[in-house]
């Protein structure tokens, strides 16, 4: 009789939340093979139940179902090397990014200025001196015609290079007499005064005159940069070189559901790692949408501003080998004190000077900390030939950018030279030396859209299908190898691996439903991908044409709830109708923070999810909230 009985419990359909129904699926299995199906069946949790084939039973008793009507679903997107906050704040002011050039540049510069009169500094970024055809820095005389008489401070599209005129220089007490500090440097003009350029370490003497942005203007960047990274199809976000403050930006959304994405965080600092989680990495919070594993160090700067650290001088620069900014002695201190801890270590290294410093590091420390401790090296930009069977034997993560080949290949001809580039972008020469390759963007130095980074993973070529046949196409992956990279081993690098990556059983059910199968379109067609909506943990959290949804009353701390008569909602009314009566009433009494949070859930879970095709978990949900007691006296 027990047998029979546990054969008819077999033989009954899985009670499940959702079903996302009739999509052309497709997904890469742990070892990077495409796997494609119908359906997904997604828990209670935010998991994924079961992938389902054509000829799979479909679950009777659901929650929900959505009809994707045969669009193309595939996993989220994952960006292994981004800056949140930096995305967000250059979103918010002035980008010259688009600008082909100087002229260009300027005329956007006075357009903004104009617009914006009761700034006290302009500031923004995105500037490329190098994609004006300018052949030299710009100057700042040349941003005084144009902005005289206010402060104005632009970082450069890399972010290790910023530019001021003369009234941020006034302000920040930068004069002739200023020197360039270890691993910084001013440029000079006529008579040993600065031109307006800093580079790397040296931005620090003008950026310490701005004024520090409030915590509306964070609150806002934040949501301004999740926008963007979901309508992007990025459902996780490595984060490098994270403030106290950005820590506590993101807390501030996870506590008020307002965190609709995943970012694995990287502090600025060991003692911004210790500050935050104490003795090592913090828990997965907020059902694994945010955790802080690991550091960010900086070991040189960039090719662009020629701070990057080389073994030899740059071939357009006689003399001068880029920067180095630490001794041997303060990387392995700092490296021994954070991995002390159960740290990881992400450190920036372009050039083939500083690739080599970390990975002497690294071998050094090896024996002393031993275990998993993937530690990553940001970029790896132009490596020694020799020097990369190293990444393979110390089980080392090169987290790269396949757009920074496209748009880098130019300038790095030029301050390398031929003989100098076997290393350069080495992507498949990673791969053969047993290293682990992780994709990225760096945004906002580059845009964050992934499509455009996966189609430059196996081409070698730029959008406009230069140069033909790709860069040095030797070092190319192939299609599935650059998906991979963009997801798999992007959980991977951040130790997300066993919950997101990948659709599969177990897995957070985080996809993105596209315009066209990804896996078959040409190089060209896959950069124009269109991401149509994205959905983290088997919630939709961002449509095309609707955004990531109204921002929550109680985000603001003077936020009113509007009026209504009559007393608090009670049971027996479920759906839209009922949270949002809750959310208007409170008449002379205010309801409680956490009833008002549990509300405006219910309710964006509706918007997101289509509202009325969701009935019993927004019933559900509204009962629960109105059968209690939500409402207590003002105080």
């Amino acid at each position: 009789m027990l047998l029979a009985a546990a054969a008819l419990l077999l033989a009954q359909p899985a009670l499940a939340d959702a079903l996302i129904e009739n999509v052309d699926g497709m997904t890469l299995d742990e070892r990077g093979r495409v796997v494609r199906f119908t359906g997904i069946v997604i828990g209670r949790d935010g998991k994924v139940v079961k992938l389902l084939q054509r000829r799979d039973k479909r679950p009777e008793k659901l929650d929900w179902r959505t009809d994707m009507k045969g669009r193309v679903l595939i996993p989220g997107m994952i960006d292994a090397h981004g800056h949140v906050m930096g995305l967000g704040f250059q979103a918010l002011a002035l980008d010259l990014s688009d600008t082909a050039t100087f002229e260009e540049a300027k005329a956007k510069i006075a357009a903004y200025a104009a617009a914006n009169p009761n700034r006290p500094w302009i500031t923004g970024g995105g500037w490329n001196q190098e994609k004006w055809g300018l052949g030299r820095f710009p100057t700042a005389a040349e941003l005084d015609a144009i902005v005289p008489g206010r402060p104005v401070w632009l970082e450069r599209v890399d972010g290790h290079a910023g530019w001021a005129n003369s009234a941020a220089l006034k302000a920040a007490g930068v004069t002739a007499k200023s020197v360039s500090p270890s691993g910084g440097r001013i440029e000079k003009g006529a008579g040993g005064a600065p031109s307006g350029v800093f580079v790397d370490a040296a931005m620090a003497l003008v950026a310490k005159a701005l004024p520090a942005p409030s915590p509306r203007d964070r609150n806002a960047a934040f949501l301004k940069a999740q926008e963007i990274l979901l309508s992007n199809g990025i459902t996780a976000t490595a984060d490098m070189g994270a403030t106290l403050d950005d820590w506590m930006t993101y807390r501030f959304m996870g506590d008020r559901d307002l965190l609709r994405m995943r970012i694995m965080t990287y502090a600025d600092s060991v003692d911004t790692a210790l500050r935050v989680g104490g003795s090592g990495p913090t828990p997965w919070l907020y059902d694994d949408r945010l955790r802080l594993g690991g550091v960010k160090l900086y070991l040189d700067g960039a090719l662009g501003s020629r701070g990057a650290w080389l073994k030899a001088p740059y071939a357009d620069a006689a003399g001068n080998t880029g920067l180095g900014f630490q001794t041997d002695t303060q990387l392995l201190n700092q490296l021994s004190r954070g991995t002390m801890d159960g740290f990881q270590f992400a450190v920036h290294a372009i050039g083939d000077r500083a690739n080599q410093q970390v990975l002497e590091a690294i071998e050094e420390l090896g024996a002393s900390y031993p275990g998993d401790r993937r530690w990553r090296i940001e970029h790896a930009q132009i490596v020694d030939p020799a020097d990369l069977p190293r990444f393979g034997r110390g089980g080392i993560i090169a987290s790269m950018q396949p757009v920074h080949q496209t748009s880098d290949r130019t300038m790095a001809e030029a301050r390398l030279g031929d003989a100098r580039l076997g290393g350069a972008y080495a992507w498949r020469s990673m791969l053969k030396n047993d290293a682990r390759i992780a994709f990225g963007s760096d945004y906002p130095v580059e845009s964050p859209n992934p499509f455009v980074g996966w189609a430059a993973g196996f081409t070698r070529q730029g959008p406009d299908g230069q140069p033909f046949g790709g860069w040095r196409a030797e070092e190319a992956l192939t299609r599935e190898e650059t998906w991979k990279a963009f997801t798999i081993d992007g959980a991977y690098a951040g130790f997300g691996e066993d919950r997101f990556g990948r659709l599969a059983p177990g897995m957070r059910a985080d996809f993105v439903i596209v315009d066209r199968d990804v896996s078959q379109v040409t190089p060209a067609e896959l950069r124009e991908t269109v991401v149509l909506e994205t959905w983290v943990g088997g919630t939709k959290m961002w449509e095309r044409g609707r955004g990531a949804g109204e921002v929550p009353a109680e985000v603001l701390p003077t936020t009113t709830v509007g009026r209504r008569t009559g007393g608090c909602a009670r049971g027996g009314e479920g759906g839209r109708d009922a949270t949002e009566r809750i959310l208007r009433g409170i008449d002379d009494k205010r309801c409680s923070r956490a009833v008002l949070v549990r509300a405006h859930r219910s309710v964006e879970l509706l918007n997101r999810n289509g509202g009325t095709s969701h009935p019993a978990r927004s019933k559900n949900a509204a009962n629960a909230i109105s059968n209690e007691t939500p409402c207590r006296p003002s105080c």
